[in-house]
């Protein structure tokens, strides 16, 4: 496996990982209501827990897009040249 095949890789993660980053986003915004319906069917939550594990989640997700793929296709682009 050499680089530029990593680096694909990494790029083609990294897209990805951001467009189910933004489906997230926008299914939250979008219809946020019937999610907090259908996620109290099964747990009890607050709105304000609801609002807080759904940040904390995309949050976390993101930071994990940075640090486990954009980070190193970063590195990767910077070192072959």
């Amino acid at each position: 496996m050499n680089l530029e095949t990593i680096q694909h890789f990494l790029l083609w993660s990294t897209i990805i990982n951001y467009v189910i980053l933004v489906i997230w986003f926008a299914a939250f915004i979008l219809a946020r209501e019937t999610l907090y319906r259908l996620h109290t069917k099964w747990f009890r939550l607050s709105s304000e827990a609801f609002d807080a594990v759904h940040y904390g989640g995309m949050a976390v997700y993101k930071i994990g897009i940075m640090l486990f793929n954009l980070v190193p296709l970063l590195v990767l682009c910077f070192a072959v040249r």
